[in-house]
């Protein structure tokens, strides 16, 4: 069954006013690593999930996208302790397309690289009762972990490259935030709260 799948990032003695370097360096990262250099969106919530934007901004894709400094510097002009910031941006992974054949009653399947939509969100320490102690001063919301197992799938050996390509991808790219954004500890979870590594394991034959 497919999970949602976070990296949560923690620094140490983060200031509201500091936030801004922090997010645009977690954004930044994206480029290197399969991800697309520009900010697609983003949005401003007052307070809590419950409360309505304060600010939306749909930039666009490609080229329509602005540099991640950019967008984190028009965003962040409504910089307050209980406000969160929430910016999308584009990350490629290999994914299985299933499509029906149109001459009979079966699946069509074959590996495609499309890009996702991933939401980096910037908590200020009093948002939602200092939500940030749990989700992390900046949380990655990757979206559905099925690139990284496609455990409904039987995977041959071109898809089991492929999804090892995407689990390489989302370690380096979890490393490389977490250095270049000088955070002091991370952690990579799901919503169900089973280890993506254990999954990892058990799905590719692997044994620890």
């Amino acid at each position: 069954m497919a999970d949602s799948l976070y990296l949560s990032l923690w620094y140490p003695n983060l200031r509201v006013a500091t936030l801004a370097d922090k997010v645009a360096a977690v954004l930044s990262a994206f480029a290197a690593h399969g991800g697309e250099p520009r900010v697609y969106a983003a949005t401003v919530w007052p307070v809590s999930w419950s409360e309505s934007p304060v600010f939306q901004r749909v930039w666009g894709h490609g080229e329509r996208g602005v540099e991640p400094r950019q967008a984190v510097e028009e965003t962040l002009e409504l910089l307050h302790d209980d406000y969160a910031y929430e910016f999308q941006i584009a990350w490629n992974l290999w994914e299985l397309e299933v499509q029906p054949q149109a001459s009979e009653a079966t699946l069509d399947a074959r590996w495609v690289r499309a890009p996702r939509l991933v939401r980096v969100t910037a908590f200020g320490p009093l948002f939602d009762d200092g939500s940030y102690e749990q989700d992390g001063h900046v949380r990655i919301d990757f979206g559905s972990d099925a690139p990284f197992l496609e455990e409904d799938a039987d995977l041959d050996e071109v898809g089991a490259r492929h999804v090892e390509e995407n689990v390489r991808q989302l370690v380096e790219l979890t490393s490389a935030i977490e250095k270049e954004s000088g955070a002091s500890a991370r952690l990579l979870w799901s919503e169900m709260g089973e280890s993506l590594a254990q999954r990892l394991a058990a799905r590719l034959g692997m044994r620890n």
